[in-house]
């Protein structure tokens, strides 16, 4: 896995606990999106047979994902919100070039950051929580963001060439650092 070109600062797990209600809902939402995401991905490049099986798998696993973060919501008598847009991934959406294949690389590498950094802060929250479950769970959960990540620079690697793959994966770093860089610091995924 590659390395991000900023890293979240500490104050944001601290947002995170402060509030650990409302990022539970906005981590939900997010499962939610991501597996609709893999769902999308598959019914836009049905002729690409790895992409589908491994989307197909991703979209299970994300929608797990989601039903587990229910799980700890309705526990703590949490109900789902509203979907409400993300500015991190809206703002990042606007790196997508036009044309075909163009696009479609940058689909999976985009794809590919926006896992590493959920890899990232999954990870900061599990070192924040106080041993236990809730750790655990979020100790698992960066774990399987980081073989997301992987899964989307090697479908991009099958489909394009690795210098293409490469040049363009820089490119879409700079990009993501200078918009986590101007994220305001909330108790949320991004």
């Amino acid at each position: 896995m590659y390395k991000l070109r900023f890293d979240t600062p500490s104050a944001w797990a601290a947002a995170v606990l402060a509030d650990f209600d409302s990022f539970l809902i906005d981590h939900a939402a997010a499962e939610k999106k991501a597996s609709g995401m893999a769902i999308s991905m598959l019914s836009h490049y049905p002729d690409r047979i790895k992409l589908v099986n491994a989307m197909v798998d991703l979209s299970i696993e994300e929608m797990n994902h989601f039903r587990e973060v229910v799980k700890i919501m309705h526990k703590r008598n949490l109900i789902l919100g509203s979907d409400q847009k993300d500015p991190y991934v809206n703002d990042f959406r606007k790196a997508f070039r036009r044309g075909k294949d163009e696009y479609f690389l940058d689909r999976l590498l985009i794809g590919s950051i926006i896992e590493a950094r959920g890899c990232e802060r999954f990870a900061l929250v599990g070192e924040a929580l106080p041993t236990g479950k809730m750790k655990q769970f979020y100790q698992a959960i960066a774990a399987s963001e980081a073989r997301h990540n992987t899964l989307f620079t090697d479908l991009a690697a099958e489909y394009f060439p690795l210098e293409e793959v490469n040049s363009r994966l820089d490119e879409l770093l700079d990009i993501e650092a200078e918009i986590v860089a101007r994220l305001p610091i909330r108790a949320a995924l991004h």
